[in-house]
């Protein structure tokens, strides 16, 4: 069996969800790790026992590795990615893909010149009621979508962002609470969904924080394609984080996510619930509990694809499509008019 060759870029607060799930995979070895701050880097190769870099191109160049895990600020997604792929080496990205929507296709067309994998990490795709409410929207059951609507209300104070020194920007982060918290549930809602998008109505400010330049609210509407509506509304100034919410309102039902929990009620009176199993634990250190466990399943998920020569479930080309949305919404809002895709 082919054990891949992996090297991590940024070992940041998200870094134990890809280490941790890499050395749980057979096939996959993590050899090296890379951060420009020189203690991270090596504290956690010392906690791997591989090698550390302080210049992810040098990581990529002597490694000889297979795999490169990009899990750095923003506007590094697509350079990395772009490097690694001119290189021959899969990669898997932490969301979003990146800040322009150039960049993003840039990455795309690099992967597929080399003829390496590209996947994006949309890891609540994976989550019980996710996968129950997407299993029945395919089946046909609940009939034609309707109409959908979703929420986000969580909480970021200044602190937050002056912890980072690319947190808050819009050349470094490339927007706030769309592009970094709330890009999950527009990812599940396009992907409920299933439709191209016709057009995006949004409006965009910064209500409450004095330490950023982006938006702390964002609200506005989604036209698709197949004529479903979908109202949006995102914030981080609410006073915790309070659970995810996406309604789908259907020709023969109602299907409703809260969290990582999904229900399904239909007209006939049949009701399918999903609920995170108690006994699914997966241990991945001190990260923030709301991290779930569903990482590790998309990560092996792109090992297994890598492995049998298939794509993984979410490829760049399916995640560009949210990267589409997102840079719609921040395009309308800050022109203040409607953005036809």
């Amino acid at each position: 069996m082919k054990r891949f060759r992996v090297g991590i870029i940024g070992c940041g607060s998200i870094f134990p969800m890809h280490s941790v799930s890499v050395v749980q995979q057979a096939n996959a070895e993590l050899v090296a790790v890379c951060d420009i701050k020189e203690d991270r880097a090596k504290q956690r190769a010392e906690e791997y026992n591989c090698a550390y870099y302080l210049d992810y191109q040098e990581m990529i160049d002597k490694e000889n590795l297979d795999v490169v895990h990009i899990c750095t600020p923003h506007y590094l997604h697509a350079p990395m990615a772009v490097y690694a792929a001119e290189k021959g080496v899969h990669i898997l990205t932490e969301k979003p893909m990146a800040i322009e929507l150039a960049d993003a296709y840039a990455m795309i067309e690099a992967a597929e010149n080399s003829g390496v994998v590209l996947g994006v990490i949309f890891q609540n795709r994976y989550n019980p009621g996710s996968k129950l409410i997407k299993e029945v929207l395919d089946s046909g059951e609940l009939g034609r979508l309707l109409s959908c609507k979703l929420s986000v209300t969580w909480k970021r104070t200044d602190e937050y962002y002056s912890l980072s020194d690319w947190k808050g920007t819009w050349e470094l982060e490339g927007g706030g609470v769309v592009i970094d918290q709330a890009i999950h549930t527009l990812d599940l809602a396009r992907w409920f969904i299933n439709s191209e998008i016709e057009y995006v109505e949004a409006s965009i400010a910064n209500r409450t924080h004095s330490k950023i330049e982006v938006e702390d609210v964002a609200e506005g509407v989604i036209k698709f394609k197949n004529g479903v509506l979908t109202s949006f509304y995102t914030i981080n100034y609410y006073g915790y984080d309070a659970p995810v919410e996406i309604e789908l309102y259907c020709e023969h039902g109602l299907a409703k996510m809260t969290a990582d929990s999904g229900v399904v009620r239909l007209n006939n009176g049949r009701e399918l619930r999903a609920d995170p199993d108690p006994n699914e634990f997966f241990n991945y250190g001190a990260v923030k509990q709301y991290w779930g466990v569903s990482h590790i399943k998309q990560i092996t998920n792109f090992y297994q694809a890598l492995a049998q020569g298939v794509e993984p479930d979410i490829t760049g080309r399916d995640a560009v499509k949210t990267q589409e949305l997102v840079c719609a919404i921040y395009q309308s809002g800050k022109q203040r008019t409607r953005v036809v895709l």
